[in-house]
């Protein structure tokens, strides 16, 4: 008889102005970043959505190094994160998400540029829907995507926050 191991995701809070995020890593690495003013019922919702057989331990320890990291780029210090990622998906967004991870710092991208660096050019919605998937937020820089007019468009963690990151990149960049 085989025992397996649960697996277990440690969390933490990182607070930063008037923001506070939950942050989550698995044994590979950080699994998810929350959006703004989330409750923790939601935070616990999404992680067992996509880990369906997880225990959760909050652990500061476990956190410290990518919460350090998101603190450095929040002060302008960090331009790129470099811890591993646990980020699963379907192939088409883990597609989406690794073109995000080419977007450089300080810059912009559109929907449609997304879509046309993967050599879909027709998926522009479907590029929309693969980064509002994105779970870890700011590390997978998403609020660097725009509308093709340079609008601030959606965004998970609020356009407000969207809006303080692409200013803080440009700040620092």
């Amino acid at each position: 008889m085989e025992i397996t191991k649960e697996q277990i995701i440690y969390w933490d809070t990182f607070e930063y102005n008037q923001w506070q995020l939950y942050v989550a890593k698995t044994e590979k690495g950080l699994c998810y970043v929350s959006s703004p003013g989330q409750s923790y019922e939601d935070f616990v919702a999404r992680i067992q959505k996509r880990f369906p057989s997880v225990h959760l331990e909050e652990s500061p320890e476990a956190l410290k190094l990518y919460i350090n990291e998101l603190c450095e780029y929040y002060k302008g210090i960090r331009q790129s994160f470099s811890l591993p990622l646990d980020v699963k998906g379907t192939p088409f967004q883990e597609q989406i998400w690794e073109a995000l991870k080419q977007i450089p710092y300080g810059t912009t991208s559109s929907y449609t540029e997304i879509a046309e660096s993967i050599q879909r050019p027709t998926a522009v919605r479907a590029v929309g829907t693969a980064i509002g998937a994105n779970p870890v937020l700011i590390t997978v820089p998403c609020h660097r995507v725009i509308g093709k007019n340079g609008a601030i468009t959606g965004y998970r963690g609020g356009t407000e926050m969207k809006q303080y990151l692409l200013q803080l990149e440009k700040r620092y960049g």
